[in-house]
């Protein structure tokens, strides 16, 4: 009968190789030859008899028995790896870190989070996805989110880190061109920039609980083309006030309704980890809640209002823990360049 030594020879190299998505970088993260990593899959194929990556000259894809088998490896690993992290000490911390964060917010914060948590734990090696798609954290391998806005329907673990501030804006000469309305219900009568996330537009929501979604001639799912677009004239926009508060105060934007205060925006950070969080998550998320979300003010250097209650969230309907977080490292389908 096979040994168990032998029947894990060539796991770590097959599952680094999915995650990273090629031998070269896979062999970095194992500390061997790109050669060595590829010969190891090659062995766990002969092994099982099967072929688990589909090789060419620039890719790597998985095949269907590839795809099959990492969803059974991949979480068991990484429950070795969390093991192991969660007896750490904070200043032995080390591991590789995904995270994903939306655009505005990554982009202001890049500059405030990276150099300082790097230098703190130089162990820890952060992979950082800015985007403003609702990323799949399970699916997709990441370990930690932020997300702005309400939360949906999620079996992940969170913890609240502020509101922002939101407002809406226009250029001065779309103000000249079109006026601006004198209230929420001639909002109707203006082109309105939407934000779209999930396939749908999002509400410009009103501090007073109240809701709209007007028609508008453009809907974009990136708050950044949204603030282009009202500095190009196009519309009045609802964005939050830290991305466009350079712009307010130049002139190259003006304040759509003033006297009418805008919903503030929840800023959550979540996790996959459920409640067995390694040292490194620990430590970020600590990091980030700390340098973020005791900031007081709306403007770029001080992102986000003091949250009413910034701890744990636990029993919280959409931030229950769940056992869909064993399931995080399902595979990507296509892999990078080898």
């Amino acid at each position: 009968m096979t040994n168990i030594l032998e029947k894990t020879a060539g796991l770590v190299a097959f599952v680094r190789t999915v995650d990273s998505g090629s031998f070269s970088t896979a062999a970095k993260l194992v500390g061997a030859s790109p050669s060595a990593v590829s010969k190891s899959v090659a062995r766990l194929e002969r092994r099982l008899n099967v072929r688990l990556i589909r090789r060419s000259t620039r890719t790597l894809r998985l095949t269907a028995e590839g795809q099959a088998y990492y969803e059974r490896i991949a979480p068991l690993l990484r429950a070795i790896e969390d093991a192991e992290d969660v007896v750490q000490r904070a200043e032995d911390a080390h591991g590789l870190l995904r995270v994903t964060v939306p655009v505005d917010l990554g982009r202001a914060l890049i500059g405030t989070w990276a150099e300082a948590f790097v230098l703190c734990h130089p162990r820890i090696k952060l992979e950082m996805s800015v985007t403003d798609r609702n990323v799949d954290l399970i699916r997709e391998s990441y370990d930690v989110a932020v997300r702005i806005g309400p939360l949906r329907d999620t079996n992940l673990v969170g913890r609240a880190m502020g509101e922002l501030p939101t407002v809406l804006v226009a250029s001065p000469g779309y103000a000249a061109r079109r006026g601006l309305p004198r209230s929420r219900d001639e909002l109707n009568d203006h082109a309105c920039l939407r934000y779209r996330l999930a396939g749908r537009p999002s509400a410009y929501a009103f501090a007073d609980g109240t809701e709209l979604i007007p028609d508008g001639p453009l809907d974009a799912d990136d708050g950044g083309t949204l603030r282009q677009a009202a500095l190009s004239g196009a519309g009045i926009a609802h964005l939050p006030s830290f991305a466009v508060a350079d712009d307010l105060a130049a002139g190259r934007l003006v304040t759509v309704l003033p006297e009418i205060a805008m919903r503030s925006l929840p800023v959550h950070v979540l996790h996959t980890f459920g409640r067995q969080l390694p040292v490194r998550a620990r430590l970020f998320i600590e990091f980030l809640v700390e340098r973020t979300g005791c900031r007081m003010t709306a403007g770029a250097a001080g992102l986000l209002e003091e949250p009413s209650r910034n701890t744990q969230i636990q029993g919280h309907a959409e931030l229950r823990p769940s056992g869909a977080i064993a399931r995080r490292r399902a595979s990507r389908q296509t892999l990078h360049n080898a």
